[in-house]
């Protein structure tokens, strides 16, 4: 049985990362009250006190918007954090699994990312994420960086609950219909990483996605017709797609989000479940209401 040292254990990831591997290890949780990743000696300080075989850092500054005039948080938790613990890894002897993003890539490319192409992040967020794997490479310590994308759970604050939310308070909703993906849930995660921990020769970059694609748009619709199956009583609202450029955030984001996940069938055997299959995970889990 392991130790591991699992961060950010407040979050969706972090969460279902903890209870996933609960069962087979003997799991560390911290979240952000017992570890905040802008203290540097609190995490030398954590690690070193944990002794851990395993790191696994679910912890990030996630508020892609808020990024843009908060850099210096989200380089403190996103860039300079995960190179910490890297060094620390290396200095136990440890594994560190960190989750890294699509954001890394601008979205210019037709066809599916594979994990050597390159990279050119559009907003803050992704930049810090991008210098995190950077970081974590020149720490030298054994290491998966898994870049995902669209995480949604049963917890937490994300997409769904949004669409949810929004759903009873307004007849219509207009939501962007110009940006591919994968929504990939915190459950599909932290099983594809129970799994990755029973690949001993597993290591470097990897993309770890749900299959297939979608739009934003397509997403919402795929979970007003999942909640209206399940509730007899819910409307859903009038859905109408449009460009990104109608919906102006302070951070851009790429138009093609879709990550091939080929590498990592092919050198570890992991796979995640098509999105549609993550989605009615999820919402059996989604407390009704």
């Amino acid at each position: 049985m392991s130790r591991v040292l699992v961060t950010g254990c407040g979050g969706q990831v972090g969460a279902e990362v903890a209870r996933e591997l609960c069962a087979n290890h003997e799991v560390i949780a911290l979240d952000r009250a017992a570890l905040d990743l802008a203290d540097t000696a609190q995490i030398v300080a954590r690690v070193r006190a944990a002794r851990p075989d395993v790191i696994v850092n679910a912890a990030a500054y996630t508020a892609v918007d808020r990024a843009e005039s908060d850099a210096v948080a989200a380089r403190a938790a996103n860039a300079i954090a995960p190179g910490v613990l890297g060094e620390e890894a290396k200095r136990a002897g440890a594994l560190l699994v960190h989750y890294s993003t699509d954001y890394v890539f601008d979205g210019s490319k037709a066809s599916a990312y594979v994990e050597d192409d390159p990279t050119h992040p559009l907003n803050v967020y992704g930049a810090t994420k991008l210098e995190g794997e950077r970081a974590i490479a020149a720490s030298g310590c054994r290491h998966i960086v898994l870049r995902t994308s669209w995480v949604y759970g049963p917890r937490g604050r994300n997409f769904l609950f949004t669409m949810l939310r929004l759903a009873r308070e307004r007849p219509e909703l207009r939501v962007v219909d110009d940006q591919r993906g994968a929504p990939t849930s915190s459950l599909q995660l932290a099983r594809a990483t129970r799994e990755l921990l029973a690949v001993p020769a597993a290591s470097g970059v990897y993309h770890a996605t749900a299959a297939g694609e979608t739009t934003w748009h397509g997403f919402a619709a795929a979970i007003f017709a999942a909640e209206a199956a399940r509730d007899a009583a819910f409307r859903p609202p009038r859905l109408v797609p449009i460009a990104a450029s109608e919906y102006p955030t302070p951070a851009r984001r790429p138009a093609n989000s879709i990550l091939s996940n080929a590498r990592l069938a092919a050198n570890t055997g992991v796979k995640l479940s098509d999105w549609r299959e993550g989605l009615a995970e999820v919402m059996s889990a989604v407390p009704r209401g």
